[in-house]
């Protein structure tokens, strides 16, 4: 991929998508270049091997149900390399889908460090764990896995304290040849989106977190990883009319057929929800209503 052009086209990142980087060589090559133009690199610290073939957290709950772990150290593993990258190129890093109390430390101690570093989380690994699975229900499969609570709660403090600079939705559809089958079969994935409101104002709720600390995870917390400074993420004088209006106290109840994703899966469907929206607003147009 030719970086220069790209950047005069008006990129502002480059991933691998949810791909490892196994050769770290061609990883350092593309940090020190994308560091030439400023670029920020997206990835998510996994290592291929320690997660190959696993499909829960190796834990009580995935040895008791006979199921492939993926351990904590396939996350910690993957993020000594990319900071270590971080240290020799010093280029722009965001962690994509942060999981474990470990990894959390290890990113709090980059930033300590002063490293150009960023991490998000899914936004339901605020709420799941490996137990919530049940009787191998696929809808619960997810990469990277829901681990033990332990790590749950390390989530939430990392949050609390900056750790981690934004929520996302992790919105990922499968379709239904794909996710209804045994657990261990099935994609990982669920529909994330249409649930990004509820479930953080549900965290926001739990926690105690005031609403616009916790709306700012999902608004100028985003807009600072993108790099897009005070020109999105936020309601004011001269920005674009981005706008997303919503109930914070409307109930729901999440069905298959209430959701407009083309793979409609979700551990919360029959749950009730609270939070929804009712308009969004791009460049000051109404492009959804409820």
């Amino acid at each position: 991929t030719e970086m220069a052009e790209l950047a005069e086209a008006g990129c502002i990142g480059f991933s691998q998508a949810g791909a490892p980087v196994v050769d770290t060589q061609v990883l350092l090559r593309a940090m020190l270049y994308a560091n030439t133009y400023g670029f920020t690199v997206w990835a998510r610290p996994q290592d291929p091997h320690l997660s190959r073939g696993g499909v829960a957290h190796s834990g009580s709950v995935a040895a008791r149900m006979g199921l492939a772990g993926i351990p904590v150290a396939a996350e910690t593993i993957a993020l000594y390399t990319l900071l270590e990258l971080v240290r020799e190129t010093g280029c722009r890093l965001h962690l994509c889908r942060m999981s474990s109390a470990a990894g959390l430390d290890l990113v709090r101690s980059a930033k300590a460090e002063g490293l150009p570093v960023s991490a998000d989380v899914a936004v339901h690994h605020l709420h799941l764990i490996d137990i919530d699975i049940g009787y191998f229900d696929s809808q619960y499969r997810v990469d990277p896995p829901f681990r033990s609570q332990r790590d749950r709660d390390a989530i939430r403090a990392a949050l609390a304290d900056g750790t981690l600079d934004a929520i996302c939705s992790d919105h990922t559809p499968v379709d239904d040849d794909a996710k209804q089958l045994p657990f261990a079969e099935a994609e990982p994935g669920v529909t994330g989106l249409e649930l990004l409101l509820p479930l953080t104002l549900k965290w926001a709720g739990e926690t105690r977190t005031g609403l616009l600390a916790a709306l700012g995870k999902v608004t100028v917390g985003a807009s600072a990883v993108l790099g897009l400074g005070e020109t999105a993420g936020a309601i004011r004088e001269g920005a674009p009319a981005d706008l997303c209006v919503f109930d914070p106290e409307e109930a729901w109840t999440v069905t298959r057929e209430g959701l407009a994703s083309q793979g409609r899966h979700t551990p919360y469907l029959g749950m009730e929800v609270v939070g929804r929206v009712r308009f969004t607003v791009v460049d000051g147009r109404v492009v959804f209503e409820r």
